[in-house]
């Protein structure tokens, strides 16, 4: 597989992982049942594996990789703790304002590492 094709896999992933994040946190503050779907608890996964597959793929290829590029480990900094608090958000927060914010807080740390991403820099692209 060529590294554009694996590039626009990365991305379209990106998209789909921060929409679908989206949608199940509006789902959560919402109460709506959608949340609690088959499709809502398995299609995530699916997405986030080939996600993250083809972002290993795409580092092994271009011989970048996070500790040796600051760029890429603020990336994988920013994806941990986009991890733990979409966790927060979406399952273990008590209460629905605490999960709320969680979500928030969840959203910009997705906004961060698409801007690092973006822009190659950790700074938020200063």
């Amino acid at each position: 597989m060529s590294y554009l094709v694996l590039k626009y896999v990365h991305v379209t992933c990106v998209v789909l992982s921060g929409l679908g994040f989206c949608l199940r946190g509006w789902w959560m503050l919402r109460e709506s049942p959608l949340s609690h779907h088959r499709l809502t608890r398995t299609l995530p996964h699916f997405i986030d594996t080939l996600l993250l597959g083809s972002a290993l793929t795409m580092a092994w290829m271009s011989g970048q990789y996070p500790f040796v590029h600051g760029w890429l480990t603020a990336k994988l900094f920013g994806l941990l703790a986009y991890i733990l608090l979409g966790m927060m958000a979406l399952k273990r927060g008590r209460t629905k304002a605490i999960r709320a914010r969680y979500f928030g807080l969840a959203v910009l740390a997705y906004v961060y590492i698409v801007s690092v991403a973006l822009t190659r820099s950790p700074l938020l692209g200063l």
